[in-house]
């Protein structure tokens, strides 16, 4: 009975040290995710306005 006691006195420690990193790690992931989210909707964005106007080069080409 002192053995399991003693098991779980050490689990409990263990998981009460490791907890506020584990949440840590999960905070950190859920920002990278919406960080990376946002970055793809303006590249998106980006290639839309591209695609809708033309290039500056085509605008001032000449024919000879």
């Amino acid at each position: 009975m002192n053995t399991a006691m003693n098991y779980l006195t050490v689990l409990f420690v263990f998981a009460l040290l490791a907890a506020p990193s584990l949440y840590g790690i999960a905070h950190d992931r859920r920002i990278d995710r919406q960080l990376r989210q946002a970055r793809q909707a303006r590249q998106a964005r980006q290639a839309r306005r591209d695609a809708e106007r033309p290039s500056r080069r085509t605008e001032f080409t000449t024919i000879a």
